[in-house]
């Protein structure tokens, strides 16, 4: 092993001492998962995670896949300014898609790195209590008259109750969660991914809540690389978006993150979903790879 390699090992090394015990919160995208070779490499970091005594608990979506199966069998699919409209048909395809299928591959590639996983969706031991949607007004940017949508089966999110997720990170094993959740009649909803993945990092007092994304963090100008930003605090992460400085999607998405950590998570972190070893740099190097907000 050359000096450079042991050299990152003493690098890690008070990381792993911090965050041994503590719980991490992955959130995947349908992309990141899509790639075989990059759900591999993703599992593999994530089992190395997990043997050092992090406790990790994965959720992830699935819309990109969705999207296709649904055009491959002729479903018609709406999304308005981002949000899908998901009719009983789609409702069926997420059922499948999500809860089967991306689940499985997951769990899958887990197990081949000797990571004792457990698939979940939201309904399982009733994790994710959800309400329909409401109707809402929205935006036609094209005539410029407001509309009301009704999402069809999106639901929100009430309540978490993460005892069954507890008592199996507690036993070693690693929950993989898919974003559905039901209501009091079995209702079922397709849900957020990163409103569920923020509602159980919360639930669970993680010490991170680590969002895969298809960028490597959080830029002040989504065109220009130069731009990114390594660190925040909350407190700069309000001011940007009190300054202006942020714009467009940037400014939800820091909204989201400051009114999770002023909920209890010590921090946030936007880091690539296909860039090899981001998740332990990110976890494990005192640069990272990506945007840290928090403490």
């Amino acid at each position: 092993m050359n000096t450079q390699k042991l050299d990152l090992l003493r690098e890690a090394l008070p990381y792993i001492q911090k965050f041994k015990g503590k719980t991490f919160v992955v959130k995947f995208s349908g992309k990141v998962t899509e790639d075989k070779e990059n759900l591999a490499s993703l599992a593999e970091e994530l089992a190395l995670l997990h043997q050092v005594g992090i406790k990790i608990c994965v959720v992830h979506g699935g819309g990109k896949q969705l999207s296709e199966m649904a055009g491959k069998l002729g479903v018609a699919q709406t999304i308005i300014e981002g949000r899908r409209v998901t009719d009983d048909e789609t409702l069926d395809l997420a059922k499948m898609i999500f809860a089967g299928k991306i689940n499985t591959e997951i769990l899958a590639a887990l197990r081949r790195r000797g990571t004792a996983a457990v698939g979940l969706s939201g309904i399982d031991g009733n994790i994710v209590h959800a309400a329909k949607r409401p109707p809402k007004e929205i935006l036609n940017r094209l005539t410029g008259l407001s509309e009301t949508i009704d999402f069809g089966n999106v639901g929100d999110v009430l309540q978490i109750n993460a005892h069954l997720l507890t008592l199996l990170l507690d036993s070693d094993y690693l929950p993989v969660v898919s974003s559905l959740g039901a209501d009091d009649e079995g209702q079922i909803f397709n849900i957020n991914a990163d409103t569920i993945a923020s509602e159980i990092a919360v639930q669970l007092k993680a010490e991170k809540l680590i969002l895969l994304s298809d960028v490597n963090g959080i830029y002040l100008d989504a065109k220009n690389p130069e731009t990114k930003v390594s660190r925040l605090s909350i407190a700069e992460a309000e001011d940007l978006i009190t300054n202006g400085a942020a714009h467009g999607g940037m400014i939800p998405k820091l909204q989201n993150i400051v009114a999770l950590l002023n909920r209890g998570v010590k921090s946030a972190h936007v880091i690539s979903g296909t860039a090899r070893n981001a998740l332990l740099s990110e976890v494990f190097t005192n640069s990272g790879t990506g945007t840290m907000i928090g403490f």
